[in-house]
């Protein structure tokens, strides 16, 4: 083999490599409903962030009450909490209620978002999601909390 071809091969591969971590990364838009189930039982009344660290695996920031936020990540497959992290905080609760969720969800599978990857919501109630439409191409939606409608798209 030549020296160009080496050159190009190495990274070629080290494409198709990032290439297939980011895809593990992400979720059928359909499962947020399972991912929701997990957090009621474990008690969060209202979320910050949903993010999907691996395949099966989410990562859940929010609110179980007015006092205490946490951190927990769930095995998606088989229920299991893997790590947990609690803090008591005087702002109180704030964010998203599963109902908002699953409507931001809503709106995100109208512009043709088939998996995501996040779902964060900041204090001034700003929502983005990141995801892929059925082609791969990345998308990241930006809406209002309450908003029935998107404000802003960006197509990678």
């Amino acid at each position: 083999m030549t020296s160009i071809k080496k050159a190009l091969l190495i990274p070629a591969a080290a494409l198709l490599f990032i290439g297939t971590a980011q895809a593990d990364d992400t979720m059928d838009i359909n499962r947020i409903d399972h991912i929701l189930e997990r957090t009621s039982a474990y008690g969060f009344t209202y979320l910050e962030e949903i993010e999907i660290k691996r395949p099966g695996q989410a990562e859940v920031e929010g609110w179980l009450d007015d006092e205490w936020n946490a951190e927990v990540r769930f095995d998606l497959e088989n229920g299991d909490t893997l790590s947990e992290k609690r803090e008591r905080l005087i702002t109180g609760a704030w964010g998203m209620s599963d109902e908002e969720v699953r409507s931001a969800f809503e709106l995100a599978r109208s512009e043709g978002m088939t998996t995501f990857e996040e779902i964060a919501i900041d204090e001034s109630g700003m929502i983005d999601i990141e995801g892929r439409d059925a082609n791969g191409r990345e998308l990241e939606i930006r809406l209002r909390q309450g908003a029935a409608q998107i404000s802003h798209i960006e197509r990678d």
